[in-house]
């Protein structure tokens, strides 16, 4: 049984077709035994709605077993289909109709790819998985042509993680007329992350590091502070440059923590693709 398709009943009906299109869209198929174009234009909702997996829900009310519901909504002929969102009918129409008109009808209503992503990433959120969430909120992000309030929440959760320089290059694309309060407070959060994120430990390395660049062993040292610190594109560098010129540096312990890095970022993050082409073509 498909739970995104009903059939209406007098107990049910508030539920279902008031109710339940303040959550989502609801596609209210008016129908009778009797009535042959109402057997032909079934079929075609009923594969919609399997199809959008949830994206809307289809009602169907029987217009002989249900005057009341049939009169509350004005139908006068079968097939009657009436859309209805936020409480309110928001489009309709009689008669059988093919399914691209139907599919076309619809895509006004039903919610775009990129506003499932950004759903299962903030369910994601809630619970706690900021990491989980990057993939999902990273394709919303491209799919939707860079929508500012998915930006932000990318920005959002990428300072989280303290990925600063990613939050940064995002926060740099929201258009000016998109810079709210919501973009301010993620603007000012970067700056005190910046001006509190390196310890006395990686300034100090980092001195060392510069008055004496080709020490592996500093750099070394120095991106494992970085990586602790959560600075991991600083840290992949690092590690990168060492890997350059000594493959087998610590016996293999470089490598490891490169590696480690990589798995930490997740499968299909940028950063760890870009590293793992060049990881890729040094080993190869």
């Amino acid at each position: 049984m498909n739970p995104n398709i009903v059939e209406v009943t007098l107990e049910n009906a508030q539920q279902y077709l008031i109710e339940e299109s303040r959550v989502r869209p609801v596609v209210i198929d008016f129908w009778a035994d009797w009535c042959a174009p109402c057997k032909a234009l079934m079929p075609i909702l009923e594969k919609l709605a399997s199809e959008c997996g949830g994206a809307f829900l289809l009602a169907k009310v029987n217009a002989d077993q249900y005057p009341e519901i049939t009169g509350q909504f004005g139908v006068r002929s079968l097939p009657t289909v009436v859309v209805m969102k936020d409480g309110q009918p928001v489009n309709a129409f009689q008669g059988a109709q093919p399914e691209s008109a139907i599919r076309q009808m619809l895509e006004e209503y039903l919610p775009k790819p990129w506003d499932l992503q950004l759903q299962q990433a903030q369910a994601l959120i809630a619970d706690g998985d900021e990491s989980g969430a990057l993939a999902p909120l990273r394709q919303a992000y491209e799919e939707s042509g860079k929508r500012s309030d998915i930006g932000l929440t990318l920005a959002e959760v990428l300072l989280k993680l303290n990925r600063t320089e990613d939050a940064e290059a995002i926060l740099k694309t929201i258009p000016l007329v998109d810079q709210d309060q919501q973009y301010q407070q993620l603007k000012a959060q970067l700056e005190l992350k910046q001006e509190a994120a390196k310890t006395p430990e990686i300034q100090a390395l980092e001195e060392q590091l510069n008055q004496d660049p080709d020490n592996l062993e500093l750099a070394y040292e120095l991106a494992v502070q970085f990586s602790q610190a959560q600075y991991h594109r600083e840290a992949l560098e690092l590690l990168y440059g060492v890997l350059e010129r000594d493959r087998n540096f610590k016996d293999g312990g470089a490598r490891k923590v490169f590696v480690d890095i990589l798995t930490a970022l997740g499968k299909g993050d940028p950063l760890a693709v870009e590293f793992q082409r060049k990881f890729f073509t040094l080993l190869y």
